[in-house]
């Protein structure tokens, strides 16, 4: 579907990329711009306590993966998100079409390695990179410690598959960490339930199955990788991978625990953030 504005095609098709993944700008437009990408079964609400607090110096741009938030559901397509190529493509897309050059993209779990891929297709658009919770093998392998066995993995999706919702209440807890905040791991719950089911369950096939290690030795872009402390996900070790196969990178370890330390210490973030630019 094309979003006619009444201006020439290439700014219809430029809209349509904006609709479909429900993009927002917000700052001046001439300013350098950043971008935050949301993590599996969230949408760029959960960057709302650390984006904006950047709008006075930068052109802040959020967005939604096909199937989540405010994105147009209409536009997924099984085959194109059938790896995180396809995630990647819609990011440039985004870029392409805001023209921007110089990025600092900020990427959440499995958005940082989607932040990845795209800067090693065209690493002239990025000027950084900050990984937050990152990731590039779940599983664990011969010499490598991923944080999941494949059974884990199996059993994880296949419970999925059964009932996404309730896949979530039982989930959130765990990934959220921070029990004496219980209503954090309410709105994670709550976030992953509103996603499309069919994508729900195929987005967490497609992102714990991935294996984009092999990619990592390509990045050029200077890269942050952010490592909070207890976290189900992406364990102290996948932090430690990252750095030592992404040429030039830093890595912090956060104080903060849990996968999603943009919402329960956003103040740590955007110093984080803060001190890598």
């Amino acid at each position: 579907m094309i979003y006619s504005t009444g201006e020439d095609a290439s700014d219809r098709v430029a809209v349509d990329v904006l609709a479909r993944n429900g993009v927002t700008v917000e700052g001046d437009p001439s300013a350098p711009p950043i971008v935050f990408g949301p993590g599996y079964g969230t949408s760029q609400n959960m960057w709302r306590l650390v984006a904006p607090q950047f709008t006075d110096e930068y052109r802040v741009v959020r967005f939604d993966h096909v199937g989540s938030g405010e994105s147009d559901v209409s536009a997924y397509d099984r085959r194109k998100y059938d790896s995180l190529r396809g995630y990647a493509a819609d990011l440039l897309e985004i870029l392409r079409s805001l023209d921007l050059h110089d990025v600092v993209f900020v990427g959440h779990s499995v958005s940082a390695m989607i932040g990845a891929l795209a800067a090693i297709e065209e690493p002239e658009r990025f000027g950084r990179l900050i990984m937050l919770g990152p990731s590039p093998r779940y599983l664990n392998d011969e010499g490598y410690v991923g944080g999941f066995e494949r059974a884990d993995v199996d059993a994880l999706l296949d419970a999925l598959e059964v009932n996404h919702v309730s896949w979530a209440a039982e989930m959130a807890p765990a990934l959220m960490r921070n029990p004496e905040r219980p209503e954090l791991a309410e709105e994670l719950a709550e976030s992953i339930a509103r996603t499309n089911t069919m994508v729900a369950q195929h987005f967490a096939r497609v992102t714990f199955l991935s294996d984009t290690r092999r990619y990592l030795k390509n990045i050029s872009t200077p890269t942050l990788i952010l490592q909070s402390t207890d976290d189900l996900i992406a364990p102290p070790e996948v932090g430690e991978y990252l750095h030592e196969n992404i040429p030039g990178s830093e890595l912090v370890v956060l104080s903060a625990a849990g996968h999603y330390a943009h919402l329960s210490d956003p103040a740590e973030i955007e110093r984080q953030i803060r001190r890598c630019l």
